[in-house]
């Protein structure tokens, strides 16, 4: 797996250029997009959770942290796991079920994970994640180490108990965390208002006494500076903060979900905020590229994912064997 593991390392590299963070971005959206049409054609077991507009937190937060930082996120975790640097190859290939898959097949779409690049395994239970990071972030401070734990989980996962108690602890032991909250103002199918008795999910921070901050999702450059911000502060034995990343899923929960539910217009309004339009915007004006560029990138990309899906359907599928070989007695 070494080779996997410096293919992982080079895409990883990509990311402290501007152009490579948005090629990044294009990739995350055009697998998400090509994993609903594998959906829909019955070629993926279980259920899926794409993240179509939340592309700018996942690399965002990828292009400030190093490899030895791990990150726990939540079963809508594809778009964490490419901006990390796992190939789309390994990614496609572990929602379709193949040994090429980032864990052999066996997890499928909820459960990646890749040490090497900082990935825990991936969690279908809602903010099961928190104290995950929490107690990662305790290791390394016992280790005497400067990296951070880091967590990003949805609105919905702050009104659970594990997240209370994750930044209680944190914010007492001053553990070198960062606990992110994804609001897409959706838990499942629920509207935050719904659910929750805070509109700022961040508000929650003050009450165990951390220091917290609400970013505008959409905008690369504002999470890079926001994450940037607390993981120095965290590296230097400062402690945790919680970040509230105001973002929105252009695609319904799961599966099929046509999100019904949402008012007229709003995701119109998210739409016109698309973050890889705001970030492609921002080269173009900053000289950094043309939209011919762009365009060309894009297809290249396109290119790319499809000969990853093409790879990892002519992977095999695991053996029954597989089932035992990680079960010990």
């Amino acid at each position: 797996m070494s080779d996997r593991r410096d293919e992982s390392m080079a895409r990883r590299s990509e990311l402290a250029d501007p152009l490579g963070r948005y090629r990044r971005m294009v990739e995350i959206r055009l697998t998400e997009d090509i994993i609903k049409d594998l959906f829909a054609s019955g070629l993926v077991a279980g259920t899926t959770h794409t993240c179509q507009g939340q592309e700018a937190v996942a690399v965002g937060v990828a292009s400030v942290l190093r490899p030895t930082d791990m990150v726990c996120c939540t079963y809508r975790g594809h778009g964490h796991a490419l901006a990390l640097g796992m190939p789309p190859v390994a990614v496609l290939g572990e929602i379709l079920g193949r040994e090429i898959g980032c864990v052999g097949g066996l997890g499928g779409s909820m459960h990646l994970s890749d040490r090497d690049i900082g990935l825990m395994p991936t969690m279908a239970i809602i903010g099961a994640g928190i104290p995950i990071a929490a107690g990662v972030a305790w290791a390394a401070q016992l280790r005497g180490r400067d990296d951070v734990g880091v967590s990003l989980f949805g609105d919905g996962a702050s009104n659970i108990g594990a997240f209370h108690e994750a930044l209680n602890i944190a914010a007492l032991w001053k553990l070198p965390a960062v606990f992110i909250c994804e609001n897409n103002l959706y838990g499942e199918y629920s509207p935050l208002a719904a659910t929750t008795s805070v509109t700022d999910i961040a508000v929650r921070g003050t009450a165990y006494g951390m220091r917290s901050q609400i970013v505008d999702g959409q905008d690369l450059e504002a999470v890079m500076a926001a994450v940037g911000d607390a993981v120095g502060h965290a590296r230097a034995g400062e402690g945790p903060t919680l970040i509230e990343m105001k973002t929105y899923r252009f695609a319904g929960h799961s599966r099929s979900d046509l999100a019904t539910y949402r008012p007229e217009g709003e995701l119109e309004a998210w739409l016109a905020r698309d973050p890889i339009v705001i970030e492609g915007e921002r080269l173009i004006a900053a000289g950094a590229a043309t939209a011919d560029a762009l365009a060309a990138l894009r297809a290249d990309v396109e290119t790319g994912v499809k000969l990853a899906v093409e790879a990892a359907s002519a992977s095999p599928a695991p053996g029954r064997p597989e089932m035992f070989r990680h079960v010990t007695a």
